[in-house]
């Protein structure tokens, strides 16, 4: 029996690593449940035996992806300590900006699909962007509020510009774009 329970976890995280691949690459509408399932070497039978609905694997795939991230973040922080917010900064500007947008960060490439879903997916989402705002609060120097602010405005930043520097065609372009926003996020939280 333990065999057959690890086999249909197995499955289901398949499932979810394609729809987070899927849903990144191609949006919520076109990405297809057929597609989902054949990237994740699964029949649409066994999708829909894990999730009831596109939507509900979307769902688990958005809160999936933002958890990575804020895990990401807790991991950054605790490597490179006071020196985290720069590293972070450079590495979504850098290798969030330029990766395949299927391995995107879900915060970036998430959010717009997210803005047009349901209300629960919605609910699930803000909790978890909650969530990453107080992991950014918690390495920032100040009064909780302004921590709070900073963090907001610091990642508000950062998916802002990694989405106009994905937009445009010519790299000199997008790398002026990450140049600019990288100089104006690392100002944030600098007060005289």
């Amino acid at each position: 029996m333990a065999n057959r329970a690890d086999q249909k976890e197995e499955s289901k995280l398949r499932i979810l690593q394609s729809a987070g691949r899927g849903f990144r690459s191609l949006g919520f509408g076109g990405a297809g449940v057929d597609g989902l399932a054949k990237d994740a070497e699964v029949t649409s039978g066994a999708f829909y035996a894990h999730f009831k609905s596109k939507a509900a694997a979307f769902r688990e795939a958005v809160t999936v992806g933002l958890e990575e991230l804020k895990g990401g973040i807790e991991q950054t922080r605790e490597q490179l300590g006071s020196r985290w917010r720069e590293g972070f900064i450079n590495f979504y500007l850098g290798d969030r900006r330029t990766c395949d947008l299927a391995e995107s960060c879900a915060l970036q490439s998430l959010s717009s699909e997210v803005a047009r879903a349901d209300d629960e997916t919605r609910q699930a989402y803000e909790t978890q962007l909650c969530a990453i705002i107080e992991a950014v609060a918690g390495g920032l120097e100040g009064k909780p509020k302004a921590r709070r602010e900073e963090a907001t405005a610091l990642l508000a930043m950062l998916v802002g510009g990694v989405t106009l520097a994905r937009a445009v065609q010519d790299p000199t372009i997008s790398n002026d774009i990450a140049t600019a926003v990288r100089k104006a996020a690392l100002k944030l939280g600098v007060q005289a």
